[in-house]
């Protein structure tokens, strides 16, 4: 089994549990790449580009941890990358009904990769981007739930006329 591991999502914006989530497989694995989605299915708030280097300024200072951006299916990038393990934070039951049935679609597409799951720590498993986007675009600190380096870019975000 290779110790690369693959954590995919969209990561807008990462968030503090995504953090726990990395610091505690390095725990386990040698590395990680970070692996940042476009998703057909969501409308990000921030660009491929603006998520891959808020992700590198949290983690400049940690080398087992690389951050890249892909398109496309999840196994093919797997594939590309040589990696075989696809990491999966969950925080609720919901979480993991998605997560199995992805993790299931994966395992069909390509019976080399296997998906762990990881439960984020409880401290970090009440929020969501999304609730963390509305907290901060109705005036409220997100202090601790995101890199403070994130908070400054949602304010920024937020602040913009057209959000942009």
């Amino acid at each position: 089994m290779s110790s690369l591991v693959v954590y995919p999502g969209t990561f807008d914006p990462i968030t503090n549990g995504h953090v726990n989530i990395i610091h505690r497989t390095l725990e386990i694995y040698d590395s990680l790449i970070v692996a940042v989605a476009s998703n057909i299915n969501k409308r990000s708030l921030f660009s491929i580009e603006e998520r891959v280097d808020m992700i590198q300024q949290v983690f400049k200072d940690d080398p087992g941890v690389k951050v890249e951006w892909f398109e496309g299916l999840l196994v093919n990038y797997m594939k590309r990358r040589g990696a075989q393990v696809i990491l999966r934070g969950l925080r609720t039951v919901t979480d993991f009904e998605y997560e199995f049935q992805m993790a299931l679609t994966n395992k069909m597409l390509s019976r080399d990769i296997e998906t762990i799951f990881m439960m984020t720590d409880g401290a970090f498993a009440h929020f969501s981007s999304t609730i963390i986007k509305e907290v901060v675009v109705l005036g409220g600190s997100a202090a601790n739930m995101v890199p403070e380096i994130v908070e400054e870019k949602l304010r920024i975000k937020f602040q913009s006329p057209e959000g942009d």
